[in-house]
């Protein structure tokens, strides 16, 4: 094994921008647990993402970049941030 092996995997940069309440464009995004037209729920590198509204329609999904455009009347965003390294069951448990 050499020193690159053991160097960390960057994360891949994760960025919203939202254009008028419409158009949602999110990078970063690891996966799409569900949609529908009342909510989308996807996996970032920062969390998962729950954006909530009406008429919301998945525009783009490119899972090799990890870019997802959401279109819509998006009413609100909201992050469920992951549990923190080293403090999962074990970690505590073991305190």
């Amino acid at each position: 094994m050499n020193i690159e092996d053991k160097r960390p995997v960057p994360e891949p940069p994760h960025s919203l921008s939202l254009d008028s309440r419409r158009r949602l464009l999110v990078s970063g995004v690891t996966d799409v647990e569900s949609f529908n037209e009342q909510e989308v729920v996807m996996g970032t590198t920062r969390g998962t993402l729950t954006v909530r509204g009406e008429d919301l329609h998945m525009e783009k999904l490119s899972v090799d970049s990890g870019d997802v455009v959401v279109t819509g009347s998006i009413d609100a965003m909201e992050y469920l941030d992951p549990e923190p390294r080293g403090e999962g069951f074990f970690a505590r448990l073991f305190r």
